[in-house]
């Protein structure tokens, strides 16, 4: 057994590097079950993660085709030997499942019969929170101490690796949640006070019309203006809900297009400076975030004249403006307008180095470095 062993968890490492690199749930859930199957030898494999109703919130399989999964329909509930796993920290391993009372045969008809199993729950400090099942162990007759002792040590990675997992995905809800609220605040600020004048206006023509046709005419040109603005705000806050097309325009790209839209939106040149080969691939998104917020600032809060965007090996990512400029550490500005907390922690994210550097009257450069990108 240890001469099996030791190649095995050359294995097993690898196989946790490899789970490790994946973000989402699916699909370090789906890693995860992939490894199982390979570590014990088995032709299939599943794992669960149950979701607190009798139901499992996600259940992932390994070793069967997609026309097969089709055909055993929605996801199977928590009873029987897929229940027990979930009801102790000890696994449990058999020769033939049939002949264990918890057994309650398959359902439905078109499941494949399975004998030999391998049940390993997946514990985390809460308790159990989900389970590998691993039928039909090939090449030997049953599953031994080795495949046991892999899928355990599995399991415990798992467990953190879901749980990392989970909490990536929560931060990136927050993130959204983030983006949203700056957005709502925008519609507040920008375009209901715009909107408001445009009634305040409109209520002075009709008033004007009957006295002063002349004044009466200026203000409906105002309405006008103010008509125009409301609708060029609200245009480039609808498409800054629409996410970027990275996969087809690239990091450069879409940098490119989002910077073209807000000279043709607000009238500011933006010269932009932009390593075309340039290629992140993980971090692009929040590499191109960051640069939607500096320009946002640059173009609608700091009465910049003339804006440049650079863009180069690193990468490194520069948004510099020939505005107003402010006092970074002001708490008013973080908390209401410029959103530089949420660039600070997508720069964190990223494991890079954000800085802002500003002061009234001086214009703002915002600079983000991610080493290694």
């Amino acid at each position: 057994m240890e001469e099996r062993l030791h190649p095995a968890l050359r294995e097993l490492s690898d196989a946790v590097l490899a789970v490790a690199a994946q973000r989402s749930v699916d699909e370090v859930l789906q890693g995860l079950v992939d490894r199982a199957r390979e570590l014990a030898g088995a032709r299939y494999a599943a794992l669960g993660i149950p979701d607190g109703d009798g139901g499992f919130s996600r259940f992932l399989v390994s070793g069967m085709s997609e026309r097969l999964i089709a055909r055993l329909g929605p996801l199977p509930r928590t009873h029987g030997m897929l229940g027990a796993m979930l009801e102790a920290p000890d696994p449990y391993r058999t020769h033939d499942i049939h002949e264990d009372p918890r057994f309650r045969g398959w359902w439905p008809d078109g499941h494949p019969d399975m004998r030999s199993f391998l049940g390993v729950p997946i514990v985390a400090p809460e308790g159990v929170i989900g389970a590998f099942y691993l039928t039909h162990k090939e090449a030997a007759g049953t599953f031994d101490d080795a495949d046991q002792e892999l899928i355990e040590l599995l399991a415990a990675h798992a467990a953190i690796a879901i749980t990392n997992a989970r909490l990536y995905e929560r931060s990136r809800e927050l993130s959204m949640m983030s983006e949203r609220n700056r957005l709502a605040l925008e519609l507040h600020d920008v375009v209901s006070q715009k909107l408001f004048g445009l009634v305040l206006t409109a209520e002075s023509a009709a008033t004007l019309f009957d006295r002063d046709a002349t004044a009466a005419r200026v203000q409906v040109e105002r309405l006008q203006d103010l008509a125009r603005e409301a609708l060029d705000e609200l245009r480039s806050l609808v498409l800054e809900l629409r996410a970027p097309d990275l996969e087809r325009d690239g990091l450069c790209g879409a940098l490119r297009k989002h910077a073209e839209l807000q000279q043709r939106l607000h009238g500011v040149p933006i010269a932009l400076e932009i390593d075309e080969e340039l290629s992140v691939g993980e971090g692009d998104r929040e590499i191109l975030r960051i640069a939607q917020e500096a320009l946002h600032n640059a173009v609608r809060h700091a009465g910049a004249s003339r804006v440049v965007v650079r863009l180069r090996e690193g990468p490194v990512l520069e948004v510099i403006d020939d505005g107003a400029g402010f006092d970074p550490a002001d708490p008013e500005l973080r908390s209401h307008h410029l959103g530089l907390t949420s660039m600070e922690e997508r720069a964190r994210r990223l494991g890079g180095r954000l800085e802002i550097r500003s002061a009234p009257g001086q214009g703002t450069t915002v600079r983000l470095e991610v080493p290694g990108g």
